[in-house]
């Protein structure tokens, strides 16, 4: 491997750190006679960079030239960055070279757009097609599709990538064409049906031929900015709960904007990353995939953006304090999962455990539970603490979040005044 290449992957590595979308999880695929590398259930190795954010070992562009001038992206075409460009021949030899050192398990491979999109994502089909074919790699492959790109081009690359995702980046179309007028919703989301009527179909084909390939088979997934428009939380979990519904869809992620473009107007004069905001999207995010919650019971016209001082769960709780306390005994499995301090585990151990006796505090705690947060929305066995009904909204609030008020044993039974 010459100084030429590696001087290039450390341009392009660091252009590409902050893309966010770049999970593994989501296949599995045992190492077979012939062909090197192997997927297990959580794929890729991962390193965490300086800002704390996960990231794959070998995340990578193909290339930072682009023709479009993105606003809140470090690659747009007006920056005045060092620029480079791997052959597709490089990238294939840099991919199997730092697979085979043990470096890496997979690759996440994205790129900025060159000429037009179809010049681009031909030229990342290819690096995949390479990778499967010539060298017969078998571990984790990422691959970005290109907004705009063909279907021909995505159904191919869909035969030789594990997981697809055509970044969304702004939640509102309107935003979207101000801050990067080259684009549009529609040259976004009809990627993500290309990959959507791909995987459907192979899905059908591997019903009647067991032979058949298998097309994207962890699915797609997708990106959010967060904080460079005035856009609620509302409207960003609105537009994941639409992208949910999708059968291909796995993940959203969420990406605290990071202000790399300070001198453009058009963006927010911020001094750090919106890292909580980032943080309680994604508690929601959970929310809305795993305990059964609807958008608007999480954000609404209200309460149009999630509070930053506490868990989405817990404020929803505080909201609704007529719903508690909850008998943890006969309640039912989706009332298990609103409780704050519960999880989806620890629930469904609840409902199996509590056939065979009436279950106390101490059990609860050791399936899992959080009392510290539960114990002022439940009842059972012996729970000799009081509940939110009793304490009020606010002073559980209060206890929960170290307010400034000392409450000490005596004031639990004086409730906050409104």
């Amino acid at each position: 491997m010459n100084d030429n290449v590696l001087e290039k992957l450390k341009t392009l590595a660091e252009s590409a750190k902050y893309d966010v979308s770049c999970a593994s999880s989501g296949t599995t695929r045992g190492h077979t006679k012939g062909t090197i590398g192997s997927t297990s259930g959580w794929g890729i190795c991962h390193s965490f960079t300086e800002d704390g954010r996960c990231v794959s070992l070998l995340k990578i562009m193909l290339t930072n030239y682009c023709m479009y001038d993105c606003a809140y992206c470090i690659n747009r075409r007006s920056n005045d960055i060092k620029r480079a460009t791997l052959s597709v021949s490089e990238l294939v030899e840099l991919t199997i070279e730092f697979y085979r050192r043990n470096y890496i398990e997979g690759l996440f491979l994205s790129s900025g757009v060159v000429r037009n999109p179809d010049y681009t994502m031909e030229r990342l089909v290819r690096v995949v097609k390479d990778l499967r074919l010539v060298h017969r790699y078998n571990g984790y492959i990422h691959l970005k599709s290109i907004p705009g790109a063909s279907q021909e081009l995505v159904n191919e690359a869909g035969l030789y990538a594990d997981r697809m995702s055509v970044n969304i980046e702004i939640p509102n179309e309107a935003s979207l064409k101000r801050l990067a007028p080259d684009k549009n919703f529609q040259s976004v989301l009809q990627p993500m049906q290309y990959i959507q009527q791909g995987a459907l179909q192979s899905l059908e084909e591997r019903k009647r031929f067991r032979s058949a390939p298998r097309f994207v088979p962890a699915g797609q997934s997708t990106q959010m900015i967060v904080g460079a428009t005035p856009d609620t939380d509302k409207d960003i979990l609105n537009l994941s709960s639409y992208l949910y519904q999708r059968p291909t869809m796995k993940r959203v992620y969420y990406s605290g904007y990071i202000p790399v473009n300070e001198y453009d107007n058009r963006l927010p004069a911020l001094k750090q990353p919106p890292l909580v905001r980032e943080n309680r999207l994604y508690q929601a995010d959970w929310l809305l995939r795993f305990y059964q919650f609807s958008v608007d019971e999480i954000v609404d016209s209200s309460f149009p953006n999630l509070d930053l001082e506490i868990d989405p769960k817990l404020s929803w709780a505080l909201r609704h304090p007529s719903q508690f306390p909850v008998d943890v005994n006969v309640a039912d499995y989706e009332l298990l999962l609103r409780i704050p301090g519960v999880g989806v585990k620890s629930a469904k151990l609840i409902v199996t455990s509590r056939r065979f006796g009436r279950l106390s505090s101490w059990q609860l705690k050791k399936m899992g539970v959080v009392m510290k947060k539960a114990q002022y929305f439940i009842t059972c066995n012996e729970l000799p603490m009081h509940t939110i009904n009793e304490l009020t909204p606010e002073r559980v609030r209060a206890l929960l979040t170290n307010g400034t008020r000392k409450v000490d044993d005596a004031q639990l039974l004086i409730p906050f005044t409104y």
